[in-house]
């Protein structure tokens, strides 16, 4: 008889460094996200959501072509639908630009806004995934965009 060898299923675990927010734990998360929205709404912020993937154009144009976010530390790809090139956002501030300039916003927006966006970058992964992840809420002012209302 032959014998048939028998392939240990690998076993399929969270990216190192990205952590699960378990059910026992989701309740505190969300007073601490529903918490750190009402100070931020509390000085006039307002929430700007943008896509995470984004034209990879607009990150070497808003950051610079040759730095080292752009030729090292973004995830990009090419999109096999259409050809497009494509990143996962890599800090916040480029898309909420984008997006109050595309949409006319730059007179009719909120004085302040913010946004919770989890950013992707290759530098210390681990480091910034647990650090997006546990506090991506409470910093809406480090991808925040300011538009002047004229008087």
């Amino acid at each position: 008889m032959s014998e048939i060898k028998k392939e240990k299923a690998e076993k399929i675990v969270a990216v190192k460094g990205m952590n699960d927010v378990l059910p026992a734990d989701a309740h505190l998360w969300e007073l601490f996200q529903n918490t750190a929205q009402s100070v931020v709404q509390s000085y006039g912020f307002q929430q700007i959501r943008t896509p995470i993937v984004e034209n990879t154009a607009l990150f070497a144009r808003a950051i610079g072509a040759v730095t080292d976010i752009v030729e090292k530390e973004m995830y990009s790809f090419t999109d096999s639908m259409n050809g497009d090139q494509l990143t996962l956002r890599p800090e916040g501030t480029a898309g909420v630009v984008r997006a109050v300039l595309e949409h006319n916003l730059v007179y009719e927006a909120p004085s302040a806004c913010g946004t919770p966006a989890r950013c992707s970058a290759t530098r210390s992964r681990s480091a910034a995934a647990t650090a997006s992840s546990s506090s991506s809420a409470a910093r809406p002012s480090a991808s925040t965009a300011r538009t002047s209302t004229p008087k």
